[in-house]
């Protein structure tokens, strides 16, 4: 991934965020899982800040086997662990996953802008599930084969990404923790101050 490249990742999706502007993304009812939660593997992640508890994602590699296997590899490294939620927007999403620059304890000047160690994933967009409240998807910059580390959890109907970003899972319990992660107040949903972390991210077969 190139330097502008990982700007526009930083900046979290590009256009997404002018759609969310434009048309204010509301949150909506419980969480509607898009699949019924399968063998696994699930990603859990126990969070700690603002919001504490544990979130449990059921993975999809049936949709996205490239992005999940990914996302599986890092975090039986531990490359997830102690990651913070860098950008949060009330309504449409929490970012997480910068492995690179969101270590919570270190300069987090440049969280959102990095990756991992491992190479960026080719596209594996669908439209056979939309983004609705506690669908996972993966962040990337402009060029849609970008995505790498960093997932973002949705709070609302955010489905004017269907088709454009690569869905790998959704929660199936713990959703009222997301609920409670401290919200960001920059201009892009950049949280200041002790962002709520990723303390541990295991993953279940």
């Amino acid at each position: 991934m190139s330097r502008l490249d990982r700007i526009l990742a930083g900046g979290l999706f590009a256009a997404g965020l002018a759609v969310v502007v434009g048309y204010g993304i509301s949150q909506t009812g419980p969480a509607q899982a898009q699949a019924a939660d399968g063998p696994g593997p699930n990603l859990v992640i126990e969070i700690a800040g603002q919001a504490n508890g544990t979130v449990v994602i059921d993975l999809l590699p049936e949709v996205a086997p490239k992005h999940v296997a990914q996302i599986v590899a890092l975090a039986r490294q531990g490359a997830y662990d102690n990651v913070v939620f860098h950008r949060v927007i009330d309504g449409f999403m929490a970012q997480t996953g910068d492995v690179q620059y969101g270590k919570a304890g270190g300069d987090l000047s440049m969280a959102g802008m990095g990756g991992s160690a491992m190479p960026d994933i080719p596209a594996e967009f669908t439209n056979a599930l939309s983004f609705q409240r506690g669908v996972v998807g993966m962040a990337r910059a402009q060029d849609p084969n970008s995505a790498n580390s960093q997932f973002f959890i949705t709070f609302g109907d955010a489905s004017f990404l269907d088709g454009q970003y690569t869905i790998v899972g959704n929660v199936v319990s713990g959703m009222e923790v997301v609920d409670a992660i401290k919200r960001g107040d920059g201009r892009n949903g950049e949280v200041s101050g002790a962002p709520d972390v990723m303390t541990r991210v295991t993953v279940q077969e």
